[in-house]
Formats: C-alpha cells, structure tokens, sequence
C-alpha cells in the first residue's frame, strides 16, 4: 500500500503519479475524503471512551459531596454514553472498510523516469545479439509437437486448454534450466527456496491488488487457499508480519516454483504451444532490502538477468514499461524479451520490478535499525520462466539438419549438445 502519511502531506503528487497511469486520479481525492471520516470516527469513539472513565470519577465525587441533582445527570449521560459509542464504532467500522479497500487498490507510484501511457511508450533500453532477419516457418509448437516433446492435443482432453504433456530430451531441459539458473544465483548469495504452491487470501493480498484475483489466481474451492501465480507471493508472504534485524538485510532468495494462471482475457492470444499456459516452471529473485539500498538491489538482480539471458545465447532485449504497463505493486518495472523467428518480433521472457515498500505495508514487513522500525523494500526479478525460455531456445536454436543446438552452458546438465530432429512420439 502507499505511505498514507505521505498522501495527506502530499496529495498533488500522488494524483499526478496516478494520472500517469492511466488512472482517476479522483480516487485520491476520495480515499483522502474517506481517511478524513475515518480520523474523525476515530477521535470521536476515543473522546467517548475517555468521557466514560472519567464520569465515573465524577459522579463518585458528586455523591462524596452531596450533590445529588449533579450525580443524577451525571449518571444519566453514564447510560446514554454506552449508545452513543456502540453507534460511532459501527460508523468508524464502516468508514474503516470503505477506507482500507480503496486504500489497498491504490496502485504504487511510479518513478520519474517511467514514461507516461500505453505499451506504445515502452522504451527499448538495450538489445543483446542481433536476432537473424530470416523469418521461421515453423513456431516453436509445430517443432514440438512434431518431435514429439510435447503433447498438447491429449493435456486438453484431460485437463483443458493451455495445459500440455512435456516429454522426452524437453523435460530435460526444463531441469537444465532450473539447475543452472539455482547455481549461478546460488553463487552470488541468493538463498534458494521452494515455496508453496498454495497461499490463503492474507498472504496474497500482501503481494497483490484485490482485482487480480479474480482475473489471474485459481481458488481452491470451499478452502482459503489460492495456487500461486509466482514464487515472487510466497517468498514475499515469508517474511509477513515480522521484523527482520538490520545486520541480516539484504535478504535475497532464489525462488523456484511451479505456477498456475487463469490467463483470462487471453482467449485468442498464444493458443498453441507453451508460450501462454495455465502451468509453468520459474525461478525468481526476490529481494528484501533497506530502502536506501534499493535500486542498487533492482540494477544487481536485473544484472542477474541479463547475464543469465546471455549466457543461454537467445537474441533478446531490455525494456522499460511504460507507466500504463507497470503493474500496480510496482513503481518501476523492466521487461526482458526474447526474439522469436516465426513471429518476426521479441516478446516478454520475463520481467524486473522494485515495489518499493508497497509490499512490506500490506504485508507488515520491517526491520529494526538502531531501534528504529521501518518498512523494508522488495524486489522481485523472473530469472528464468522455464516454458517460455524453452519456446525461444527451440525457435533460435534450430539448426539446418532439423536438430536443436542446447545452449553450452547448459551442456553438462543435459549430457549431450544437441536434441535430435528424429521423431520421437
């Protein structure tokens, strides 16, 4: 959530944050409306109840003096106090509920450098390897399906749509993928972690805005549980409601899970394939920090990325979002893109994005420094989506005698250099 302190002091910035998006800016004015209500609910209830001990003192006195006209009135408001209480707190309840819904949907402010609208206004920042002009043929489902590693047309028998059957030399490379991305963070001090795949509603909502659910999380139904859409909630949800002591920051994890998403509103986009499915392998760098060190973490985890990126040889490049594309938890977000033949263009691999303390508020995560309590910054970076990285290596890496060259870094968890043209359903 945003600092609200901030908001009373600074409204003008906060509106001119949220235009940038895209968003009315007069759901400030309104959630400041609502936190003024609220302030004085508050203050009202706590008036009443400090009136309620002390007239208690007072009609004691009255009666120790003799003043009986003076206790009888006194007693009368005693009685009518209890009311009046119990029907300011139903209001302060109320002005509390309208007050924190609106206050948790409001998104995070962006940073300066973010541009203002739509994906049109993304900004390329870097291209890595010049990709090849020529065009493929055949996308990454085709070749595939026609090697027989994977089998899409029996998942939705059994499953539905936008589930697959992975087989064969792709199963090992998934695992490839996972082991390498796990020991080249490993090796810069990232603590690997596998989370649950299920998180109840508390320990989402600490990660995400309330109008995601309905369009992104499955809910388990009769139970608060929801399958996780990214490591990057759990590991967040991991540290909620704690302090953590300032000598251990920063705190940095490797995250590996397997994720699911509805991927509504995505009927017509990427049907074939593993590209956009409702189940897919990822690592994530999620970092918790002091907020003073927190873009010199965002630069080190997309660093990360980047050479993680190069070092599985795909053509691809950096990208800023635009303030219109930048998820609400976030206040600056950079894609990664990887080139695919067929299509004749990049499309999102993963993405990198600083939360500043948005996360730590709705989650009540702190640390202590020099006993002062503050919200701790985090950071959250897909290293690797497994799925969507195989569907770039194929279309890239497909050679002339219809094999598939396995990128060298990868070799020694593969065992071979090259997955094999022939069919092998």
């Amino acid at each position: 959530m945003i600092n609200i302190k901030d908001l009373r002091e600074r409204p003008d910035f906060y509106k001119k944050s949220i235009k940038k998006r895209g968003f009315d800016e007069g759901e400030i004015e309104e959630l400041l409306s609502l936190d003024s209500k609220w302030r004085n609910l508050k203050k009202q209830a706590d008036n009443l109840r400090a009136r309620r001990n002390k007239v208690s003192q007072e009609i004691n006195q009255a009666k120790k003096k003799g003043k009986t006209d003076k206790a009888s009135g006194l007693i009368k408001e005693a009685k009518e106090i209890p009311e009046k209480l119990k029907k300011t707190q139903e209001k302060l309840k109320e002005a509390e509920n309208k007050r924190l819904t609106l206050w948790k949907n409001i998104p995070n402010i962006v940073s300066e450098d973010v541009p203002a609208g739509g994906e049109g206004k993304n900004k390329v920042l870097k291209i890595f390897k010049k990709p090849s002009k020529k065009k493929l043929e055949k996308g990454h489902a085709e070749i595939m399906e026609s090697y027989g590693l994977i089998d899409t047309e029996k998942a939705a028998q059994v499953a539905g749509s936008r589930f697959y059957y992975m087989k064969s030399d792709l199963v090992k490379l998934n695992l490839a993928l996972i082991n390498f991305a796990i020991d080249f963070l490993t090796k810069k001090d990232f603590i690997p972690m596998q989370t649950p795949y299920m998180l109840n509603r508390k320990a989402l909502e600490g990660a995400i805005t309330f109008d995601v659910f309905e369009e992104a999380i499955y809910k388990i139904e009769g139970e608060d549980l929801y399958l996780i859409g990214t490591a990057e909630h759990a590991i967040n949800a991991y540290k909620s409601d704690e302090i953590i002591k300032s000598k251990e920051l920063s705190l940095r994890f490797v995250g590996f899970s397997t994720n699911f998403r509805k991927e509504a509103g995505s009927h017509s986009k990427d049907t074939k394939g593993i590209f956009r499915i409702h189940q897919f392998d990822k690592i994530e760098q999620f970092v918790f920090c002091r907020p003073e060190d927190s873009w010199k973490e965002f630069d080190s985890v997309l660093k990360n990325s980047i050479e993680i990126y190069k070092a599985l040889e795909i053509p691809f490049r950096v990208v800023l979002l635009s303030a219109g594309e930048t998820s609400k938890t976030a206040t600056k977000t950079i894609d990664l893109e990887g080139w695919y033949p067929s299509q004749g263009k990049y499309r999102e691999l993963g993405s990198c994005s600083n939360c500043f303390d948005y996360q730590a508020r709705r989650s009540n995560i702190r640390y202590e420094d020099a006993g002062k309590v503050e919200f701790v910054h985090t950071i959250n970076n897909t290293a690797i989506a497994t799925q969507r990285m195989m569907t770039c290596i194929v279309e890239n890496n497909l050679q002339k005698d219809g094999s598939i060259k396995i990128p060298k870094k990868l070799w020694k968890y593969m065992g071979k250099k090259k997955i094999s043209g022939v069919k092998n359903k």
